[in-house]
């Protein structure tokens, strides 16, 4: 059987997060549950209806272009590209071919694996269709008209899991520029994969099959490895490729044939005639690229140059914007109490305590969010209350023990630490007296852990250190336990 290379290109949508469509005041939200309402003659394409270019769009556009280290074109042009469907209300849809915003750029998605772009535009996006238990098809037009990115890559993907990882850094690309909230559930973001196989070594294009809307990255990737099989099987019974549309089906992971593929010459393009072109002067481009704010890749670097933390928590971090925004905001309150306090930390000390406040943010405090399904934006905690946690755990002042209840009470309540420990009296116990009394009560309890700690099994002095925080509700301080432990066990 022949070994074939995979040949693989994107489409990806995502719905610009404008205040207004595209070419109308109709409002663009998202969060809209009722059909119909935020619809307006023009987005409706009503006769008698003028299109107006929505210029937040245009430079969110822009943004993301440059982010890209694309070629921001000079002169711009929207086309007519002629199609009927039930979601589409003129019968056309407002887009752009010969003379798009961008052209060129790149994305680096692994060390040495760079994917060329080949342009980016701006459309109008169509309504949505709702299939009842019926079998009626519902149209809901509120979708129609809002503003619509489509990226297009040259064919320089080879597997499913660089598709995943593409879509991935590029959703975090356009929430970081605030183009979109790239939202893959709510239909904010949607791949479209071309996907060829030809034989390893040959320069030649095989036929190209188009896998449609897929609303998830793990389902691309999915997908990209399903149509690799079912193609490889049918060129190695000697059979060839339909050139096609298919769909992914999610519940039995394998696409599905929905029609064969149409041209560029199919949709009939031509100037929207009522539309001016655009040219897109230097300057309006130079302000748009200081306005940009540090990207994945840059705040990556940084993190672990400056904070001294691990690449794989960065990594983590810096999936999510706002979560990296209010880990920053955090480390920078840490900086604040220093002042404030007059109590100087050396470089050593700060990143111990970032590395610390790094722990309790991916274990514990993560956990409280997924647990209720919150995003770091519906959180109680402050940043400044999470860097005064961090700071009494460090110095002492509570217990790890304590420090878990201490931020559950904080997540619930929203209440300052320091608050919650005083009105709980949780403060960690450093009184030799109050801890040899209960480690005395623990060395009648266990006395065969004892006698294996005596005879050298050390793994046992965390046991008994566990033991004696129980007994004191957590409250005393562990090096002081495993201090007096050893002094009355090994004299």
């Amino acid at each position: 059987m022949a070994t074939y290379e995979p040949v693989i290109g994107l489409e990806i949508h995502a719905e610009l997060n404008t205040k207004t469509k595209m070419f109308c005041g109709s409002m663009n939200d998202p969060d809209e549950t009722h059909p119909n309402v935020t619809i307006c003659p023009i987005c409706m394409g009503h006769p008698g209806t003028l299109p107006v270019i929505n210029q937040e769009a245009v430079k969110k556009v822009i943004q993301v272009g440059l982010a890209l280290q694309g070629d921001i074109q000079e002169f711009a042009q929207f086309d007519r590209k002629n199609y009927f469907y039930p979601d589409l209300p003129k019968g056309y849809q407002i887009s752009q071919y010969q003379h798009p915003f961008v052209f060129g750029g790149y994305l680096d998605i692994l060390p040495n694996r760079r994917i060329r772009i080949e342009r980016v535009h701006l459309e109008e996006d169509t309504g949505r269709l709702q299939h009842d238990n019926e079998g009626a098809t519902l149209v809901d037009f509120n979708r129609a008209g809002v503003p619509l990115m489509e990226l297009v890559t040259k064919p320089d993907l080879r597997t499913g899991e660089e598709v995943r990882l593409f879509g991935e850094k590029l959703q975090q690309i356009l929430q970081y520029v605030g183009a979109s909230h790239a939202d893959m559930e709510k239909g904010e973001m949607r791949v479209e994969v071309n996907i060829s196989l030809r034989e390893a070594g040959s320069e030649k294009f095989g036929t190209k099959v188009e896998i449609k809307n897929i609303n998830s990255f793990k389902f691309a990737e999915k997908a990209v490895q399903y149509e690799i099989l079912r193609q490889s099987n049918i060129l190695d019974e000697g059979g060839t490729i339909k050139q096609e549309t298919r769909g992914w089906n999610e519940k039995k992971n394998e696409t599905f044939s929905q029609r064969s593929k149409e041209s560029s010459h199919d949709y009939r393009y031509f100037p929207e005639p009522d539309l001016p072109p655009l040219e897109i002067k230097k300057e309006f481009v130079d302000e748009l690229r200081s306005a940009l704010p540090e990207l994945p890749d840059a705040k990556r670097v940084r993190f672990v140059s400056e904070y001294g933390l691990e690449e794989s928590f960065v990594l983590h971090l810096i999936r999510d914007k706002a979560m990296a925004s209010y880990f920053e905001q955090m480390v920078s309150e840490l900086g604040e109490w220093e002042s404030a306090s007059g109590e100087q930390l050396d470089e050593k000390q700060k990143k111990e305590v970032i590395r610390l406040a790094a722990n309790y943010f991916t274990s514990d405090f993560q956990k409280l969010l997924n647990e209720t399904s919150s995003a770091i934006g519906d959180t109680l905690v402050t940043p400044e209350n999470f860097a005064e946690l961090v700071l009494l755990i460090y110095r002492g002042d509570i217990s790890s023990r304590v420090a878990k209840d201490v931020l559950e009470e904080m997540f619930r309540t929203g209440n300052d630490p320091s608050v919650i420990i005083r009105e709980k009296g949780l403060e960690q116990v450093s009184d030799e007296d109050a801890i040899a009394s209960a480690i005395a009560k623990v060395i009648v309890a266990y006395p065969e852990q004892v006698r294996d700690l005596q005879n050298g099994k050390e793994t046992i002095l965390q046991f008994l250190v566990g033991q004696v925080m129980k007994e004191m509700s957590g409250k005393a301080n562990p090096q002081v336990v495993a201090k007096l432990l050893r002094e009355k066990l090994y004299s």
